[in-house]
């Protein structure tokens, strides 16, 4: 019998959540790292790269956080993986332009998750500022052990 029981999450913020019983092995990833920000990004995939220790992994690169929905929804298609890690970085500047970069972002990766029924992970930092996206690159190592997590539960249900 599987168990569904809902672990205690924090609100969000810098803090990281417990991890200990989620274990990658035998599981695939795709993970796609948005170049934009680069700084930032390579800091977020170097975390998930931590988290993901034991699964295969494949790293895909795109231009912006925009475009990480079709490129997840692409590797979602293909059902070679267990679960989509998005990571990118999107800091608010002085036009409206953050919000329509990150909220479509959001929805993109969400309805991917949605239509595909594949786990996708959104581990996009969206900022005031590039000091907060900075002290948030531990967010990377959540975004893929939130990945195994939602993998092993989609197994969990399938069995």
């Amino acid at each position: 019998m599987m168990n569904l029981e809902t672990p205690n999450y924090p609100t969000m913020s810098e803090d990281s959540l417990d991890w200990n019983d989620f274990d990658a092995t035998g599981l695939r990833f795709a993970v796609v790292v948005a170049r934009f920000n680069s700084a930032i990004t390579e800091k977020l995939l170097e975390g998930a790269r931590k988290a993901l220790a034991k699964a295969q992994v494949d790293v895909f690169r795109v231009p912006g956080a925009f475009e990480l929905p079709l490129a997840a929804k692409m590797l979602a298609n293909t059902h070679r993986y267990h679960g989509i890690i998005a990571l990118g970085a999107v800091i608010r500047g002085d036009t409206p332009h953050f919000e329509y970069v990150a909220g479509e972002a959001a929805r993109g990766l969400l309805d991917v998750a949605l239509e595909t029924g594949i786990p996708v992970s959104f581990g996009v930092l969206t900022t005031d500022t590039l000091a907060q996206a900075e002290s948030r690159t531990n967010k990377g190592f959540d975004a893929a052990m939130t990945a195994i997590e939602m993998a092993r539960f989609a197994i969990g249900v399938a069995n």
